[in-house]
């Protein structure tokens, strides 16, 4: 196994972003509790959503994603490059899916080493050489070995509770249950809406480091930053020739995917998943450097 430096910036923002989202899920339950909203069956459907959510989120983003779990038989060369990574990274081997998509790129999903699935999809094994495969699939195991998917599927809860909760009062389902009246759902809804969004800008903030993570990891494993610069170039030219209307039934994923279906500019990058290209290239380059030297 080629030396792995421990990620201290990755680890205090996974930390930070749960403290300060655990807090602000906190705040908004005592801020219910004072308008005189009891938030017990709140309470009980997130943590209802939230076990669904953690221990089942890779058979849920395998079933929206259509994505098959393959043996070592049907696809012999994709597991072998696999245990290869693994012993490289010095992990358990996942378990190895197939997306049956034109669109290329590759995603990583679970709670855990021993729960996690990388996939990739077919168009991404049809456009890339096998190094720039294995570049990909050693940023997808770097997810894994850093264990950010299970942070991000905790950090993601408190996003979706707010937004349910948000929708909730939109459609009138909290008017005249408080002691402070009717009128009051309106500022329900407002401060929601203030905690969605201000948890989702900070899942988002950690969603684009963890991706320079998993290229920095990508790189140690491989030790070829060059090989992931021309995967991430590469996936990312061949999305311009994939019809919107497949990028789009795809953009679900985006949070999973090591390119994103369909990438914002100006204010949307601030609720984009992953950094540009161009910085990702920046990054990658300085340490190609510096293994040279």
């Amino acid at each position: 196994m080629r030396n792995w430096p421990s990620d201290f910036g990755l680890m205090a923002r996974m930390v930070l972003t749960m403290i300060i989202l655990g807090a602000l899920y906190l705040g908004f339950l005592a801020f219910l509790y004072w308008l005189g909203i009891d938030p017990t069956m709140i309470m009980i459907i997130a943590a209802v959503m939230l076990g669904i959510q953690f221990f089942f989120s890779d058979k849920l983003v395998l079933m929206s994603s259509g994505a098959k779990i393959v043996t070592p038989e049907q696809a012999p060369q994709l597991h072998a490059v696999v245990e290869q990574l693994c012993a490289e990274a010095d992990i358990p081997k996942p378990k190895v899916a197939i997306m049956p998509t034109d669109i290329p790129n590759a995603f990583a999903t679970g709670r855990s080493h021993r729960k996690s699935v990388i996939a990739v999809t077919t168009g991404l094994m049809e456009r890339l050489n096998p190094d720039e495969v294995k570049a990909v699939l050693a940023h997808e195991l770097s997810h894994v070995k850093n264990r950010d998917v299970a942070v991000m599927t905790l950090a993601s809860f408190i996003s979706t509770v707010a937004y349910f909760i948000m929708m909730s009062f939109m459609f009138g389902g909290g008017r005249g249950q408080n002691r402070r009246g009717a009128g009051s759902f309106v500022l329900v809804y407002i401060v929601a809406l203030i905690v969605y969004v201000i948890s989702l800008l900070l899942v988002r903030l950690l969603s684009r480091y963890r991706e320079l993570a998993a290229d920095r990891g990508s790189a140690i494993i491989t030790g070829r930053p060059r090989t992931l610069i021309n995967a991430l170039t590469k996936i990312s030219g061949q999305m311009q020739h994939i019809p919107k209307k497949d990028l789009r039934a795809e953009q679900g994923m985006n949070q999973f995917f090591i390119i994103p279906a369909i990438s914002g500019r100006s204010i949307a990058e601030l609720f984009s998943t992953h950094p540009s290209l161009e910085r990702r290239i920046r990054e990658l380059e300085r340490m190609e450097r510096a293994m040279r030297s």
